[in-house]
């Protein structure tokens, strides 16, 4: 008898919000390359693409990092002026229970997207168009910032799991030891 094995494929946890994550970027890229071929008006190409890049930044960073990854990055300045970053992730439970494809599609289009911009822009100046560098300029700040965001993020929340697991292991032996003594 032919025994199978079933692999059991794991989904998409949040398929709206993989759809939302990766809609804007596709359609931002799209819409600057159609455009950009057919369309010789700068001026609509630049703000359309810009404002499909700025969405597509606002969902990354608000919406789509926090619930994909557990993951949110602000900036601030503080009181003397300085920029001082601010992260926020899920527990450490909470974040080894997180979706891997979702996981793996937040990543890959973030790095993705901005190496695209960069394939882009690289076509601008061979085209030595000036004009149409700056709105890939623009499209590659946003996503450039999304990425050292989250980046940061996940470091300092990768920090944050090892000090916690540190300090329940350290806990657990100081009171195992303090049970096996009798002291309370």
């Amino acid at each position: 008898m032919d025994q199978r094995q079933v692999v059991v494929s794991e989904n998409y946890a949040n398929p709206i919000t993989c759809f939302f994550h990766v809609l804007f970027k596709a359609a931002a890229l799209a819409f600057y390359i159609l455009f950009s071929l057919f369309v010789k008006s700068f001026v609509i190409i630049f703000v359309i693409t810009v404002l499909l890049a700025a969405l597509d930044f606002w969902v990354v960073k608000n919406v789509s990092g926090r619930i994909l990854v557990g993951l949110r990055w602000w900036n601030e300045i503080d009181d003397e002026g300085n920029s001082v970053w601010k992260f926020e992730c899920l527990d450490g439970e909470s974040l080894a229970r997180m979706n891997k494809k979702d996981s793996w599609l937040f990543w890959w289009t973030l790095y993705l997207t901005a190496a695209a911009w960069i394939v882009l822009g690289i076509f601008s100046l061979i085209r030595l168009e000036a004009d149409y560098l700056l709105v890939v300029g623009v499209c590659l700040s946003l996503s450039i910032a999304n990425i050292v965001g989250f980046t940061k993020c996940n470091k300092d929340a990768k920090k944050n799991i090892q000090a916690f697991a540190q300090n329940a292991l350290a806990s657990r032996v100081t009171s195992s030891l303090q049970s096996a003594f009798g002291v309370i």
